[in-house]
């Protein structure tokens, strides 16, 4: 009987994950939609990509990460 009972939960899991898989695709084509409607509308669509990705740090993560890219930059002779 256990068997049955474990084999139903790992079913449910899975069907779980699958349903999420979906609604994860669904979104991640709604973000597309929106980077080529801003891209139409003659924004940057990576410069937007980098700036969601900033927006995700802390800003203490994000001025040290800044600060490292000016030392690289300056060291290089990118200034």
């Amino acid at each position: 009987m256990s068997d049955n009972i474990a084999a139903e939960q790992l079913r449910l899991f899975i069907e779980r994950i699958e349903r999420l898989e979906e609604e994860k695709k669904g979104m991640s084509e709604d973000i597309s939609d929106v980077y080529s409607e801003a891209k139409s509308q003659g924004f940057d669509a990576k410069t937007m990509r980098a700036i969601v990705r900033l927006r995700k740090l802390d800003k203490h993560v994000r001025d040290e990460a800044e600060a490292l890219l000016d030392t690289y930059k300056a060291a290089l002779g990118l200034d």
